[in-house]
């Protein structure tokens, strides 16, 4: 059952129907003991009564009547009348109002007795010169209880149905505001992300309209920086395309001289787009949700030296001196292709911004607790004001530098795999010129 509605009704109705039976049972008790009391203050009555003012047997009466024959439906058919007796003092019936005597002798008192297979409630009274027993059946002592029940238990069947009546429109007005909720929210329009009202609502749902409102914020937040990057996509991918296809116009005009420094420019250009979507998709890999995630103890200081030496040829050929400086073995906890992916924007950038001749070191040591990871290189590096903002998206320096063709997502691809494993990122200013990228990560203890 996933109706709150439903679900708080059906508790309330079983409460209420649990509470209706403890009261009914209570009052039934309570009702019974009150109406037994009082018929066997009649019985006390009628026998006092007898005393006083009651039968008297014949003086001339030598032995007790004859018993009468006992109706064919035995005593039963005699219900809602008091069987009067009236004993001697030595113990021998005088009378019995009763034909077949009735039930027998009983100590004075109140007491249970029975005779002719039904149970009696008696009184018995000893006078001077008597003795008098009044009785009457339990059958009908219960029979006239059944006739005044149903006035007791109807009002509290009434009771009961009104209870009930008010907790449904309890359960309706308290259950309002979620549906006027849903009404608002059916009725806005896909892009109206606007914060719902909160001033009207129950204190209880207060923390639930925060939460809603925080998450619309966040969705309109989410969305709007898709917009964003789709628009920066759009002008990025737009420049290189245009460069491609200029070239490519130029090659077809172009004679056999000039033809291969138009293919050359082609290329450059081929390669600006092709590096500028595999960052694009790098980016999109690192969303939430875009791929399962491994987290596991990752050797850091071996994987640093892959990167290192998949571009080795690379900055062979640009004169740069790339290397590891001596590292420590050292495991964080981590997704490997993510930190792989972190380490080769790392080592890009690098290469990208160090001029020929130039040196990036990579290296990796354990420092009270943690792991870092140093890329220091020998480049322009990147003045104190701007090192916030290059961690944004399609944020570059030099953006008119024809040696330095980069697309401005290196840098917030790093920060971006730093956040998700819980590091810290610090760009620095490398003693004797250049830039110092400084990822502290949590180490973790080797796998087996």
């Amino acid at each position: 059952m996933k109706s709150i509605r439903q679900r708080l009704l059906l508790w309330q109705l079983g409460a209420l129907v649990i509470a209706a039976a403890l009261e009914g049972f209570i009052s039934y008790q309570l009702a019974w003991d009150g109406f037994n009391r009082s018929r066997d203050s009649v019985l006390q009555s009628i026998a006092h009564s007898v005393v006083r003012h009651g039968l008297r047997p014949a003086a001339d009466r030598a032995s007790p009547p004859a018993p009468a024959p006992i109706p064919p439906d035995g005593p039963s058919t005699d219900l809602g009348r008091f069987t009067t007796q009236i004993w001697t003092t030595g113990g021998q019936l005088t009378y019995s109002s009763l034909p077949g005597g009735g039930p027998p002798l009983q100590p004075p008192g109140l007491n249970l007795a029975s005779w002719n297979g039904e149970d009696w409630r008696t009184y018995t009274l000893v006078d001077r010169e008597q003795v008098v027993q009044v009785a009457v059946t339990a059958a009908d002592r219960l029979e006239r209880f059944g006739e005044i029940l149903p006035g007791l238990l109807a009002p509290l069947g009434v009771l009961v149905l009104v209870i009930w009546l008010l907790m449904r429109a309890a359960v309706r007005n308290a259950l309002a505001p979620l549906n006027a909720w849903g009404r608002d929210l059916r009725r806005r329009e896909g892009d109206d992300l606007r914060a719902v009202g909160t001033r009207a609502l129950p204190e209880e749902l207060v923390p639930l309209g925060e939460a809603l409102n925080q998450l619309l914020a966040r969705v309109e937040a989410l969305l709007g920086s898709q917009r964003t990057l789709l628009a920066d996509v759009a002008h990025e991918l737009n420049t290189p395309l245009a460069a491609v296809k200029l070239q490519a116009q130029i090659a077809r005009r172009s004679g056999d001289a000039t033809r291969q420094a138009a293919l050359d420019e082609l290329d450059q250009g081929i390669g600006r787009a092709t590096h500028l979507v595999a960052q694009l998709l790098q980016m999109a890999r690192l969303e939430p949700g875009v791929r399962e995630r491994r987290h596991a103890p990752i050797r850091l200081d071996t994987l640093a030296a892959e990167v290192v030496a998949a571009f080795s040829a690379r900055a062979d050929a640009r004169g740069i001196d790339l290397g590891l400086a001596p590292s420590e073995a050292a495991w964080v906890p981590g997704d490997e292709e993510d930190l792989r992916v972190m380490l080769n924007n790392l080592v890009d950038n690098a290469l990208r911004h160090v001029p020929a001749g130039g040196r990036v070191d990579v290296q990796v040591r354990t420092e009270g607790g943690r792991v870092r990871l140093g890329v220091n290189d020998t480049g322009p590096g990147i003045p104190e004001a701007d090192r916030e903002r290059v961690l944004r998206r399609f944020v570059r320096l030099n953006p008119s530098r024809d040696d330095v063709h980069g697309s401005g997502l290196g840098l917030s691809i790093v920060a971006r795999v730093v956040a998700q494993h819980g590091a810290t990122l610090a760009l620095d200013e490398r003693e004797g010129g250049g830039l110092s990228v400084r990822i502290d990560l949590p180490a973790t203890a080797p796998s087996r």
